[in-house]
């Protein structure tokens, strides 16, 4: 039996391209409104990061996330994403 390919994406953190189950998606809707998809099927546009929180770091400091959606991303969406890795500072 042939193997179902797993599509690959690219972590807006590290910029390392991963399997798609490998990382968390964040979804941006049509109204504007930002959440995390845990599993892929959320409609909106889409950017990856890897289930690391020196991934979601990185990506904060570079700001990552507002280069992939194009716009700013509030402080408040990085403070959840913090909280599904569960990180303490």
């Amino acid at each position: 039996m042939k193997q179902k390919k797993s599509p690959l994406r690219k972590c807006t953190g590290c910029g390392e391209m991963k399997s798609k189950v490998e990382l968390v998606r964040v979804v941006r809707s049509n109204e504007g409104q930002f959440s995390m998809d845990f599993v892929g099927k959320k409609a909106g546009r889409g950017a990856y990061i890897c289930k690391n929180i020196d991934c979601l770091l990185k990506a904060e400091k570079t700001r990552g996330l507002e280069r992939s959606f194009k716009m700013a991303v509030s402080k408040e969406i990085y403070e959840e994403l913090k909280q599904a890795f569960n990180y303490e500072q």
